[in-house]
Formats: C-alpha cells, structure tokens, sequence
C-alpha cells in the first residue's frame, strides 16, 4: 500500500510561499531586462512618479487654529488654495472629501476635520499601492545596480569597486522582507543588497525607513555602500553615529532612508519622547518601517538587557570602599573551607567511604563550582555518578531541609546555572560577629505605629523620630544590599569573560556575542560593585530617567522585517513576541562545507592542545584558520599558545569593529591564521585567496559550544560563501561552562568511560550537546519572556505618559491644558477633604485653610451652599485666580512656561515612579513562596502605584502653575 503525507503531496509550508515568490521574480526579470533598453533618466522619472502618488498619504501640514485665527486675508487664501489642492488628490478615493475649500478660519477648521476622518484609511491604501508597484520597483533597483558595475564608491575612506547585481535568490528575500517576514539567508548571500529592494519600495513613502545594524562602524559602511545605489534614484540617507549631536540626528532622521543601532534609534526614542522640553528638540518622525540586519543579534540576544536612560543620585558609593575588606576576607576563608573539602573527598575516597566523599563533593560544588580541584574531580565518571546521586538523594522531600543544614556549615552558597550567591549565617556571623541582627530589617510598620501612639513626642519630635528610622533602615538595607553585590562581584562575574578593564573602567561583554557594550552598565548597584572589586573609579549610582525594552521598542514599528543568516532555532520566539515567521531562502549556488564530527576532551588544556595540534596542520599547508571563542580570555588564551607554538596569527576581540572587518575580511588568505570572538567582524564576508580553494577553503574552528545553537550556526557560516569549499569543527572540554552547568550527568559519565566500555551503547555527542543546548535556550527564552512581561505592564503605563507629555508638547494651547489641570487636580483634592466631613455637621475650616496654604487666595466660608455645590464653586474661584494673576503676562512667555510646569511634573513624577516600579519588581518575586504569582501581584500593584502617579503629576503639576502666577503677580506688584 503507497501512503503520502500531505507535505509530500502540497510541499511544506515554505517551499509552497517560495512557489508564490517565484512567479513575481520572474516579472521583476521581465521588466529589468527591459530597462536595460531605456536612458538612466528613466529610473529617476519613475522614483519621483510613485513618490508623488504616496505623498497623497502624507500627515497634514497646516498652520494651527490659533494661528489660522489671525492670519489676514491673503494668507487665508493661500492656506485655503493649499488644502483645497491637497483634498483634490484625494478626492477620487475618497468622496467625502469637501470639494472647495472657503478662505475663512471655519471652512479651513472644517476641511481639515474632514481630512482626519479619511486618515485612518491612508495605511492601507499605501499598502496595496507598494504591492502593485513591487515588481517594478524591484526592478529599477536592479537595474540601477547593474548601471553601476565598475564604478568606484568611497566607503569608509577607501574606494570600492561596485560588482553586484541582485540573484534571483536575493530578490526571493527581497519580496520576503517586504511582507514581514525573517529572510533567513546564509553568509555570503549577500544581504546586505538584499536589504536595498524593500528599503527602496518603502522610502518611496516618505515615511522614512529605519535599517539596524549590529555596531556603528556597520551602519556607517552600509550607509555609504548601498547609499550611492539609492542615491542614484533620487532618495536621500542618512547614518545615526554615537556622540551625534541633536541637529546632525534631526537631518539623519529627515531622510528617505536612515541606518544606525538598534541602541541609537532606541535611546533616541527615550530622549524624545521622556526628555525633550521642546517639539523642536525631537529628533525622530515617527516608526513606519524597520528592517533590521542581524535580527537574531537584535531581537534575542539585546533584548535581555533593556535600554535605560540614567541621571546622577545623591547616593554614595562609600558603603561599597567600606564593605569590601570585609567580602574580600569572606571569600578568602571560602576559599580555604573549600580545599579543605577537596582535601576531605581524597581522604574519604581512599578509605572507601563513598557515601561522606559524595557530600564532600557536594558542598564542594555549593562553595565553589569553579573550584579547580573540584572540576578535576568531574573528569572522573565515577565520581560524575557519585556527585549526581548524592543531589539525588538531598532532592528527595525527606532531605530537604538537610541540604540547607548542608549550606549553613558554607560561609556562603554560589549556584553557577542560576547565577546566585546567598550569604549564610556562618558568613554573616563572620561580617558582623557582635551584631547578630544587623542582617535582618526592623519591624518598620511596628515601630511608626509606636512613635505614633507615644503620647509624650510632639508633632515635632514625632516627624524627627520617623526620619531617624528612616535613615536606619535605609543604612542598613543599603549594607545588606551593598554585600550582597559584592559577593555576585567576587563569585558570579569574571575578568576578561562577563567584562573587561580598559582606561580604569569597567566595560560589560556580551556573552552571547562577545562584543563590548560601552555605555551599558549592570543595575541596582551591581556595576559600582564589580568597580570596587577591580579597584577602579566607582561611578556613582545612578537613577532611572527613562527605560524600554528591545521588544517592546521595535513593536512601536507599523511594518517589521530583518536578516539572519540562523533564525530557525529561534522561530517560535520570532513569532510568539514580534509576529514575525522566518522563511528559510536557498543558496545561489550550492553549499560544499564539511561539518567535522565534534572532537571532545576531559580538560580545556587537552582541548586547546589539541586545537593548536589542528591549526599547525592546516597552516603547514597554507589553508587558512579561522578560530572562534566564545570570550576575549579564551581567545587571549589561544593567542598565547599560538605564539609559543612559533604559529603568526591575528586576534580579533571585537574591540574596533572597522579595523576587524578590515582584517577579518583577508582571514581566507593563504596561510593566514585569525583568532576571534564569535562576533568580531560580523557582517564582512571571507573571501577566499589565490590557490586557497584547491587547499579545502577556509577552516573554521570553535574552541567550545555557545549557548544558543545560533551562535554555532553562525560561526560554520563563516566560510563556504558562494559555492567555495571550506570546513568547520567543534572542540569541546567537560570544563566548558555549557558541558559543566547543562549536560546530562549520566551521559557524560557514559561520554568519559567510552574509551573503557566500547562495546556500550553510548549516546551520541551531537545530541548531548544539542540537549544541554536547547536547554539553555528555553531557560534564557523564558528569562526574556519574563523580563517581557513586566515590561508589557509598564509599557502599557508609559504609552500613556508619554503620550500626555507629547500632548503638552505639541497642543495648540497649552492654557488649555493647564486649566483642566488646575480643575482636575483642585477638584479631588476638594473631594478628598468633603469626603472626611460629617455630612450633616460640615466643618470646612481645614478645606479654607488648605486653599489659602496652597493657592494663597482667602475665601469666605462657603457652608451656606448646598453641599453640591462647594466643589465646584471653590474650583471655580482657584481657576479665576490663576488666570486674573498671568493676565497681561507676554503670551510668548507665559506659553513657554506653563508648557514647563507641565513637563516637569510629568518628569519628576515618572522617575519617581519608573524607581518605586523597578523596587516593586525586586520584592515582588519573594511573593511566590506564599503561593501567589508574582505577576499577578506586580500587575495589581503597578495599577495602584499608576493610578497615584497620575493624581500626583496633576497635583504637582498644578502646584507648578500655581508658583508661575505667583511669581508674575509679584513681578508686576514691583512695577
């Protein structure tokens, strides 16, 4: 009986969207073969054509109504005559636009409703017009591309000889990236040129289209590159560069087409729409369009560190000098304890008592998993299984309580998979042996109630009291919080593997990617504490000004597309947060990489033996070595062997990206030998040399698996580019962090006695990996997924206050505003105080005096209205103060500053916020031992904290107007 599945029958979901492709490319080669025939002129002519017909969708651009009310006649009509003409393009699709347009402020008012009702409909218009001009427009790119063939282009000072045409296969990730898709493609493919088509289709709007790269230097090469390509059809680029000033990004923005980082666009956000104090001082249009170069690098790797805008604290890094002696003697005792019991599992083992060496081995590993002695224990399957039944056994319910006796006799405890060190009593009694509690927070509520109650203290001395318990339970929390960091400094973060010292600072390293993240600093202390450790400058702490996550900035786009060579992997992910489904895109030419079998060894120093024993081989022959590390130790590491072993090389730790990419582009040179991290020089193909083809083309090594089998994927790619040999091979060590923390203990205690029992059945190698792998990717995901969902609850806060802060910069008229401001705020507060009155006994002599206090204006009592009627009579009397006291005020002034007060209650408020969040997010998660869910719990609060927010910038903001008018009354009092 013959079966068939319906993928073999229908195709699989991708080969069926190639199928659709397919047909559209054949059509984009149809037209581009006919341009071929016409003048150059021709590709401009229809460029200026499709943006005539998009600008139609444009925003409006018209004077303001208070503007329109003063203008005279003649300006009248000629802002008349300009919409009219405006509506008039529009009319055809849109009927209900008004067909004649009065010169008067009414008709204008009223032809500019009309236009704002029809606005919603202009996305999708634009949308089914770039998907009928498509394959012409994707052919005059080509087009324009094969005109330029031969000539030289200045790219980054040196020039560069222009030889690309797009491949089918690129204009199949073209069409892809245009309907939102991932174009996985591999390295090589080529696209960087493949990103032109959509770009092009959607700068036609006008709109401006964003392309993110992974570091300046590429975005600053790009730009260059393909800009002569775009700037030969008539469309202007622009590069975003850090240290950029704010007119230089306004300019960059304003083009058709702008390139940067993802970090550049996304503080640009923060800066515009949490700090501007002016309209004129934003820098970007808005987010129509991003496509982004190196998704996965962006949209996963990044997003596990939000961007986050800082400012200065008055906070001292003092504790953190006068904690660290003692830390530092803490881990030096550890240290001691820890080979006392690498001492003990010996001693233990040679008597045959295997039961008290396993839980030797035990708190070995809870001390310090690092511990080397320790790791030469775990070469051992043997004692692999020992260790492994041990935590078996203190896993069980019965021994529960016995593992946490087991960390008590540990000065501290340090688990490596979660990347925690928890201080035990041993350890706490060791810091402050004459302070037992000094650990332990006061009973804050008990004793406020108690200074409270005590009916001996002043109103004075009460206040006095609670500030001084303040400032003790703050000194205090700030010791603990203080050891606590420097315990993660010393434990949990490594030189030269989590960060770097350069120039007395200290810089954080990727580990996904191996890159330097200047400018990024770890949070709530810990950077200060990592300073202290290495003995450099301690910047002072500092306080959140403005903060979103990868995720949540790149779902602001209307339209989402990007580039990956190794997106698969990570589909789900793409898919669940971004909407964005990944289509694999083949080669142009066939793939000839030989993937070698992993080799794998018991210790790192085996492992790098036998990787410099590989290199020597390929070398004498003159094939070229790329070797990848996934840190800049243990490419330092490589370094030095290699120049024992006599061996010329070049190191790569992606330090300066424009010099790498101009050595890492010469790694396929004959006998060259180039040592990098995984991502130094990312984004410049590897071109093979003269002769080196015949010699197997360039051999890729890796020093160890990465966590992210994206990561490995990227690092074969590096070589059989277009159709060229080449090789790749893993080298891995059970001391490798991936092998220690996250491979299955009984199989690599199998992997470890292969040698001995070669008639077992043994797992293979590749799925050991790729298990412990997949693993670490769910963790990480889910860690992302997490810090998303947090963040989905403030983003939801700050779409509202930034949208109330764009409102006060961009209204028309900003009294407006702050006369609904004034009555809002006034009106609850006179609530508020009615609320605590007995109804039939009004007592209104604390409301009287709180309008005096605060608004400094004398009132008569107003006990003989009708209870309904107080509310809105005060606030009627506080609203015609304000405006009898800015009246004659210069209106230029007197707009600029109530827009001032305004802001900064808004400021204030959202930093003071944005801090009690991050402390709600902190404690939050100690709720999951009393069986609630810590969102849930973040989400009910965050709501309370949002709603108080919001009463207190009306309440300040309010009190800000209120010091303006006061101030311009004395002003004029002075006259």
């Amino acid at each position: 009986m013959i079966t068939f599945s319906l993928p073999q029958i229908f195709g699989s979901k991708n080969e069926r969207e190639l199928s659709r492709i397919r047909p559209i490319v054949k059509r984009i080669n149809d037209i581009e073969a006919k341009l071929q025939q016409e003048p150059a002129d021709t590709l401009r002519e229809l460029t200026a054509q499709w943006q005539d017909h998009l600008a139609r969708y444009h925003p409006l651009k018209v004077a303001t109504k208070t503007v329109v009310d003063q203008m005279d006649e003649a300006a009248l009509k000629e802002t008349a005559s300009a919409l009219q003409q405006r509506l008039s393009s529009l009319r055809k699709e849109f009927p209900s636009l008004p067909a004649d347009v009065a010169p008067t402020p009414e008709a204008i008012e009223s032809a500019k409703s009309a236009f704002h009702h029809v606005e919603d409909h202009f996305a999708k218009a634009r949308a089914k017009y770039l998907l009928q001009i498509l394959p012409d427009a994707y052919a005059v790119v080509k087009n324009a591309a094969r005109r330029l063939c031969g000539t030289e282009i200045l790219v980054s000072g040196q020039p560069l000889k222009w030889d690309m045409v797009h491949f089918d296969v690129q204009l199949i990730g073209g069409i892809a990236l245009h309907r939102g898709l991932i174009a996985e493609m591999q390295t090589g493919e080529g696209k960087t040129l493949v990103a032109t088509l959509p770009v092009y289709l959607n700068a036609l709007t006008g709109l401006g289209v964003h392309v993110v790269t992974v570091n300046d230097y590429l975005a600053k090469r790009d730009s260059e590159w393909m800009g002569a390509l775009y700037r030969s059809l008539g469309l202007s680029v622009g590069c975003l560069q850090n240290q950029m000033r704010s007119k230089e990004r306004q300019s960059a923005y304003a083009c058709d087409i702008t390139y940067g980082t993802n970090s550049e666009f996304g503080f640009d956000y923060l800066r515009d729409n949490g700090m501007a104090q002016s309209h004129d001082e934003q820098v970007q249009r808005g987010h129509y369009l991003a496509i982004l170069d190196e998704v996965d690098s962006i949209l996963i790797d990044d997003a596990r560190t939000p961007l986050i805008i800082t400012g200065p604290t008055d906070q001292s890094s003092q504790p953190l000098l006068e904690l660290k002696p003692g830390v530092q003697k803490l881990v030096k005792v550890q240290t001691a304890l820890c080979n006392q019991l690498a001492a003990d599992v010996k001693r233990l083992l040679e008597s045959g008592d295997q039961a008290g060496a396993g839980l030797a081995l035990l708190k070995l590993k809870l001390g310090q998993p690092r511990h080397r002695q320790f790791l030469r224990f775990m070469e051992s399957a043997e004692l692999r299984r020992l260790l492994e039944k041990t935590e078996l056994r203190y896993q069980q319910q019965a021994f529960r309580k016995n593992i946490h006796e087991l960390k008590e006799e540990l000065y501290f405890s340090v688990d490596d998979k979660r990347r925690d060190a928890d201080l035990m009593e041993k350890g706490r009694l060791f810091l402050s042996p004459n302070d037992p509690d000094s650990f332990t927070l006061p009973d804050f509520s008990a004793k406020l109630t108690a200074i409270d109650a005590d009916p001996k203290l002043s109103r004075e001395q009460r206040a006095a009291a609670k500030q001084t318990l303040h400032e003790e339970r703050n000194a205090r929390a700030a010791s603990i919080h203080g050891i606590s960091q420097l315990l993660a400094a010393y434990c949990l973060h490594e030189r030269d593997v989590h960060y770097v010292v350069r120039g007395g600072k200290v810089t954080i390293i990727d580990e996904s990617t191996g890159r330097e993240m200047p400018g990024r600093r770890w949070s709530d202390g810990l950077h200060q504490a990592v300073e202290a450790k290495e003995g450099v400058a301690i910047e002072e702490e500092t306080r959140t000004y403005a903060t979103i996550t990868i995720q949540n900035y790149f779902r602001l786009y209307e339209k989402l597309a990007g580039m990956t060579g190794t997106a698969e992997t990570a589909a789900a992910e793409f898919h669940d947060i971004y909407r964005l489904d990944v289509l694999p895109i083949p080669t142009n030419k066939p793939n000839l990489r030989i993937d070698r079998n992993d080799q794998l060894f018991k210790t790192r120093r085996d492992k790098y033996l036998a990787v410099i024993r590989s290199i020597e081989a390929a070398h004498q022959t003159g094939q070229p070595v790329l070797v990848g590390t996934a840190s800049v130790e243990a490419s330092e590491t490589m370094a030095r062997m290699l120049k024992l072993a006599k061996i010329p090389h070049s190191v790569l730790n992606a330090k300066q990206h424009e010099q790498e990419a101009g050595i890492v582009a010469l790694a396929g040179q004959r006998g060259a030998v180039t040592v990098s991290t995984n991502m130094a020089g990312r984004g410049t193909d590897i071109k093979l040399g003269e002769g080196v083809a015949e010699l197997g083309g360039l051999f890729v090594i890796a020093t160890e698996r990465h966590a992210s089998r994206r990561v490995d994927r990227q690092l074969r790619g590096r070589c059989s580019r277009q159709g060229d040999p080449g090789a790749s091979q893993f080298f891995i060590s059970l001391e490798d962090d991936l092998m220690r923390n996250h491979g299955d203990p009984a199989q690599m205690a199998a992997l470890i006695e292969q040698p001995k029992r070669s008639g077992s059945k043994i797992p293979s190698l590749g799925k050991l990996v790729e298990a412990a792998q997949t693993r670490l990717e769910q963790r990480d995901a889910k860690g992302r997924k997490q810090v998303l969902d947090f963040d989905d609850v403030m983003n939801l806060q700050r779409e509202i206050v930034y949208d109330f802060r764009n409102d006060t910069l961009a209204t028309e008229n900003i009294r407006e505003l702050a006369i609904q401001t004034i009555e809002e705020s006034v009106a609850d507060d006179i609530h508020a105080h009615l609320s605590e009155c007995d109804p039939f006994n009004l007592d209104l002599k604390p409301l009287l005096e709180w309008v005096r206090s605060h608004f400094h204006l004398e009132l008569d009592d107003p006990s003989q209205l009708a209870p309904d009627r107080i509310e809105p009579e005060i606030t009627k009397r506080i609203r015609e103060s304000y405006v009898q006291r800015i009246a004659d005020a210069p209106p230029e002034f007197l707009e600029r500053e109530e827009r001032r007060a305004i802001l900064f209650a808004i400021d204030q408020g959202w930093q003071e916020h944005l801090a009690e969040m991050e402390e709600l997010r902190e404690g939050v998660y100690l709720r999951s031992q009393g069986q609630k869910d810590p969102l849930v719990e973040y989400k009910n609060e965050a709501f309370e904290l949002f709603s108080a927010l919001m009463d207190q910038i009306k309440r300040s903001a309010t009190s800000n107007l209120f010091h303006l008018a006061l101030s311009i009354e004395a002003l004029k009092a002075s006259r």
